[in-house]
């Protein structure tokens, strides 16, 4: 059995955000598996499921981006897995837009999620499915580009992009992460796409650095 936790914030305000891509990839693995996601077990939106021909829970926090480790531990815990039975779904800065990579292991780049799972997991030995989301251009805040939600250019093309992750998680658990990350860390970069003029406020308004806006980071 398999976990597959997509990294995200809950509620609607950051429903559309580049920081929920991990969410909108473990949509697309429920719909998939005609699984249902309104239930919530051990404080995240979680449902069993089989996915690739594997058992599989299906899963996203309903707590902040930087406490997701929490739900991710305890159901890890009540399903009794070990780490390397948990795949996390998650934006990343590094890879362009358009880029999908597997991992398994290794630091976790100032991501707070990642870093709250490796907290709450014991370490680092988890598969990760990176969802590129590029990097900001010159002048953007990072905080504000990935709780911004996603422009005009990058619109058209995020159903394709959240379907090839999809099929990396599947790949991860029908085939073994050495063969998802042979599969998926070859393909050519797409590179990344131009992306709108800073708006103020970035993409949520004006919430500056309240609380609220640094958990979701």
């Amino acid at each position: 059995m398999f976990l597959v936790v997509g990294l995200g914030n809950p509620g609607p305000r950051y429903a559309d955000t580049r920081h929920n891509v991990g969410f909108l990839v473990v949509d697309v693995l429920a719909r998939r598996a005609m699984a249902s996601m309104d239930k919530e077990q051990s404080g995240a939106k979680a449902v069993k499921a089989v996915v690739a021909g594997q058992p599989a829970v299906l899963a996203k926090p309903m707590q902040f981006m930087n406490v997701s480790g929490g739900p991710t531990a305890a159901l890890a815990t009540f399903y009794k897995l070990d780490r390397d039975q948990v795949i996390a779904v998650h934006d990343d800065m590094d890879l362009p837009f358009g880029d999908v990579r597997v991992k398994v292991g290794g630091g976790h780049g100032g991501h707070n999620g990642l870093r709250d799972l490796h907290a709450k997991l014991g370490g680092d030995g988890y598969v990760r499915v990176r969802v590129g989301v590029s990097r900001p251009p010159e002048g953007w805040d990072p905080a504000d580009y990935v709780l911004g939600r996603w422009s005009d250019q990058e619109t058209p093309r995020l159903e394709d992009v959240v379907g090839l992750a999809a099929d990396a998680v599947e790949a991860v658990i029908r085939d073994g992460a050495t063969t998802a990350m042979n599969r998926y860390n070859t393909r050519p970069e797409k590179g990344a796409l131009p992306l709108p003029p800073r708006r103020p406020g970035g993409g949520l308004g004006t919430e500056g650095n309240s609380p609220r806006r640094a958990a979701a980071l």
